[in-house]
């Protein structure tokens, strides 16, 4: 999946879709239920998934402006606003999911060419702007799995899948508590590694499999490992 921003419009909008689906079939009682996220449910992660594209939005006026303007105005607000807005009913977290979603498009669209090429604060660090909207197509495609709604991994489109999988093994790629390991995919007819490859186990299956089991999304019931045993114990995604 490329990393243009504006070829991947079309995917986050298809993804925007198939969250705002979901989310319209949820009563009182879904949006209060526990998600996959650990003390947090439906409605804390929707609520979440809205304040984050306002996040993002900060961060598109910030590479359009050249304003020093933060995503959050900081962790406690951020907490703060997700806490407040997790009390709502199915109505409202639709809405809000719905009209933030179109403040974010609204932003992508005011961007001119050249703010693409701006570097802008993101809370785990500094960006290219020119990745920010896949960075909203993985919040939207994996928040969606965190629901617990009846999305799962396996409905990613398959290059979202294997871009976040490149992604994810990336990321270990560079940290040494990651175990060594062999991903295969594809049909096995593509690999990545992780570490020296000497020895290390290989580890096949589809790639969102793959990808859901590294983020923390899955327990890898349709991986195969070789040699058999257990799957590798891969450092917490975040």
């Amino acid at each position: 999946m490329t990393t243009d921003p504006l070829l991947l419009t079309g995917p986050l909008a298809e993804a925007n879709d198939r969250l705002l689906r979901t989310v319209s079939g949820l009563t009182a009682a879904d949006v209060a239920a526990p998600s996959l996220l650990p003390g947090w449910s439906r409605a804390h992660v929707l609520t979440h998934l809205a304040r984050n594209a306002d996040g993002f939005v900060n961060l598109l006026t910030s590479a359009r402006t050249g304003e020093d303007i933060p995503m959050y105005a900081s962790a406690q607000a951020r907490a703060a606003d997700i806490d407040a807005g997790a009390d709502r009913g199915p109505a409202d977290l639709l809405d809000d999911v719905r009209r933030s979603g179109q403040r974010f498009d609204a932003a992508v669209a005011a961007m001119p060419v050249d703010a693409w090429g701006a570097t802008v604060q993101t809370r785990r660090g500094p960006w290219p702007a020119a990745m920010l909207v896949w960075g909203r197509l993985r919040e939207v495609e994996v928040h969606h799995v965190d629901l617990a709604a009846g999305y799962l991994p396996a409905d990613w489109p398959e290059a979202f899948a294997q871009r976040l999988l490149h992604e994810v093994v990336t990321g270990l790629s560079g940290n040494p508590a990651a175990p060594a390991m062999v991903l295969r995919f594809d049909g096995a007819a593509s690999e990545l590694v992780v570490g020296d490859p000497e020895g290390a186990p290989a580890v096949t299956g589809p790639a969102p499999e793959l990808a859901a089991w590294l983020t923390g999304r899955g327990a890898g019931e349709l991986l195969t490992v070789d040699p058999d045993g257990p799957l590798p114990n891969p450092p917490e995604w975040i």
